[in-house]
């Protein structure tokens, strides 16, 4: 399974589903047809990372973000009806019709019939029912008043994922703590390029381990001490994706671990910037799926930079 599949988004990163919230070019550089490349602006840390976090914060916090997840509904076979009913097998948020309509899951496919009258649209057209894709994509989303929902497949589970722009968490949403930004933690290592292919096991909280590709190992140093983290690569990407964790887990940072996102190498070295590590989609909604690091990318050292633990997550 891709990243993309456990985070939905080219979204591992931030929050909206299609733009995932990657970092922005690490050096934007909107020169005047006149400018001369000599006098291109100079790379300012502090600007570059809160702009980045800026940036971070507005997918969060937008209508399709994590923050307005409200349900994560697994579909046995059969059928699954739903509604704000509570007799439903799914139930709904209140507010929505008590019955909505039932997906039946068979054979790995799933097909949606509404109730009638329940004014459901699908990519903004009227959908009167029939089956259903599994992508954030328009095609693929349903929506009902301020809810949008979709199907999401992790393993062999298929899974019914609800957002609402309306949603508690997003309009109650008061900001992420980090560390002050700091040049000791953009960090310059080595790429160590695996010698064959291989799949790096990536644990998640849904209890399974999914097998993701990993083209070898980045070695850094911090404080003369020598420490390495495997990443992950989809297939055509220009940035490697890091799982990691470390001792501030345990008191301050998320306790389930950050992500990272790292340039592809130049002549062999790649630049970790922690200033923008940041919180994974669990540590805002119980309702997501994220992957955990994998043990070897348990880094025994305080990452005192990035994001801090967000609320009592």
């Amino acid at each position: 399974m891709r990243i993309a599949r456990l985070l939905t988004l080219s979204a591992l990163a931030f929050a909206a589903p299609a733009s995932a919230g990657r970092p922005p070019a690490r050096h934007p550089m909107n020169k005047p047809s006149d400018t001369k490349p000599s006098e291109a602006k100079p790379f300012d840390l502090e600007a570059e990372t809160r702009a980045w976090h800026q940036k971070r914060i507005a997918n969060l916090t937008s209508e399709e973000g994590w923050l307005s997840l409200v349900g994560l509904h697994w579909l046995k076979e059969g059928d699954n009806r739903f509604g704000s009913a509570p007799e439903n097998d799914f139930v709904f948020p209140a507010g929505t019709p008590a019955r909505i309509g039932t997906l039946t899951s068979k054979g790995g496919k799933v097909t949606l019939t509404p109730e009638p009258g329940v004014p459901l649209t699908r990519g903004g057209q009227p959908f009167s029912g029939g089956e259903l894709g599994e992508s954030e994509s328009d095609k693929d989303v349903l929506a009902l008043g301020t809810l949008h929902f979709y199907v999401i497949r992790r393993g062999e589970r298929i899974g019914l994922r609800v957002k609402d722009s309306e949603a508690p968490a997003r309009k109650q949403f008061h900001g992420i703590p980090t560390w002050p930004v700091s040049a000791a933690w953009r960090v310059e290592g080595r790429f160590e390029p695996a010698t064959t292919p291989r799949k790096l096991p990536v644990p998640t909280v849904l209890g399974t381990v999914d097998e993701m590709d990993s083209p070898g190992t980045l070695v850094f140093k911090v404080n003369g001490e020598e420490y390495r983290l495997d990443p992950v690569q989809e297939p055509g990407s220009e940035q490697f994706f890091i799982i990691f964790g470390d001792l501030t887990n345990r008191t301050d940072s998320y306790g389930a671990g950050r992500f990272l996102y790292a340039d592809l190498p130049k002549d062999g070295k790649v630049v970790l910037d922690f200033n923008r590590a940041y919180n994974p989609p669990c540590a805002f909604s119980s309702f997501a799926t994220c992957p955990l690091p994998p043990p070897q990318n348990r880094l025994k050292l305080r990452v005192e930079a990035g994001e801090k633990r967000y609320g009592d997550h």
